[in-house]
């Protein structure tokens, strides 16, 4: 038998959707995979049944219906405060997942370099290596998560065609500030490189933190590569609604790539959206609130147990350090919390370039109750 590519075996599986299949084996509550235990506005799922109902279950066209690029363009321009043009500069894809990816084949071929941040949510890697693109890994310092500006031009200056940015940042909860934006718009400027944003998280920001959307800084909007989705802020993961916000030129490329990886998105679920994009302020208040509040539960217990973790400003996750243990494999340690301690986190190995283990990241997009009920669990790794 002929053999696979090659470029297969630089990679593994995801170890966040493994941990949620280890989790469903043993019975653990699931704190690994970033989604919420609640259903979406009722709202939202009304729209849906709506939207099956009238016959909406053929091809929408292929870069999103123009009534959700429309009510995704004014709810863009009304938080971003720059204009979204909603024929020119919207592509409409299955997720932020295939966002990224279409980002990355839109603007890199083989060999050409993707500067990282890391750690990185576990996918930037991944679709690098898809691409032919070579990743190159810049470190965000633990506990703070910042990054050193020696190091970064390095990295810049070495040749670089795109670089991924996460803010607010999965996995470690950053949210970076506008002058640390400045200086990365400052060398992408320099050095003619495109920035591929995630920006996924971006109306789960605590205060005192900001969220600026790169996009809107001196001269980035003719290299940014917005990657988002409306999975995390309506709660509808499942949905695999996102989206590329980019310059006329750059998207025209964008949606050829996007045509060809899946054609476009799920057409209802396109047609009931609309109703969430054009949800009051009121809404994004009550969802940092909620999110606030089960960061402030999660942390509570994490406080007793001893543990050391970053407080996240950002997103909903926390990653929690776990050298106390003494484990050489976080993978084995991460099975052994799942089947012993019935909580089920992503081992930190996951997000660093190789060889961090000291780390486990856990998500806190879960009911008070769900939460409540896995931070008893967590009180028995309480460090004496």
């Amino acid at each position: 038998m002929p053999r696979t590519s090659k470029r297969t075996a630089t990679f593994t599986e995801s170890l966040i959707r493994e941990m949620s299949r280890v989790a469903a084996q043993h019975g653990a509550i699931n704190l690994a995979q970033g989604f919420p235990d609640w259903d979406p506005p009722v709202e939202l799922m009304q729209a849906a049944k709506d939207a099956m109902d009238a016959g909406r279950h053929q091809y929408a066209v292929t870069w999103g219906s123009s009534e959700l690029r429309n009510a995704l363009a004014a709810k863009l321009t009304r938080f971003m405060g720059i204009p979204v043009d909603a024929e020119r500069e919207l592509v409409v894809t299955c997720g932020a997942t295939e966002a990224m990816m279409v980002a990355i084949m839109t603007v890199c071929d083989p060999g050409d370099k993707v500067g990282l941040f890391t750690p990185f949510y576990e996918n930037y890697s991944a679709d690098a290596i898809l691409t032919g693109a070579i990743p190159v890994h810049i470190p965000l310092h633990p506990p703070e998560y910042k990054f050193d500006p020696a190091e970064l031009r390095r990295a810049f200056a070495g040749g670089l065609k795109a670089f991924v940015l996460c803010n607010p940042s999965n996995p470690c909860g950053r949210v970076f500030t506008r002058e640390e934006l400045l200086q990365i718009a400052a060398l992408a400027e320099e050095f003619d490189v495109f920035v591929l944003t995630d920006e996924v998280y971006e109306h789960i920001v605590y205060a005192p933190h900001r969220h600026t959307y790169f996009a809107t800084l001196p001269g980035m909007a003719a290299r940014t590569l917005m990657c988002s989705s409306l999975s995390k802020t309506f709660s509808i993961t499942g949905w695999r609604l996102g989206y590329v916000h980019a310059a006329p030129s750059v998207i025209a490329q964008a949606r050829k790539v996007h045509d060809f990886l899946t054609v476009g998105a799920a057409a209802p679920l396109q047609h009931a959206v609309v109703t969430a994009l054009n949800f009051p302020a009121s809404y994004y208040d009550g969802l940092v609130a909620k999110y606030a509040a089960s960061r402030d539960i999660l942390l509570s217990y994490l406080d007793q147990t001893g543990l050391g973790y970053t407080k996240p400003e950002g997103a909903y996750f926390v990653m929690v350090d776990i050298s106390p243990f003494g484990y050489a494999d976080d993978v084995k340690f991460a099975h052994w919390m799942t089947k012993e301690i019935g909580v089920a986190p992503v081992p930190g190995s996951s997000f660093f370039a190789p060889g961090e283990n000291r780390y486990m990241r856990l998500n806190f997009a879960k009911k008070p109750a769900t939460l409540h009920a896995a931070g008893e669990r967590l009180l028995k790794l309480k460090r004496k």
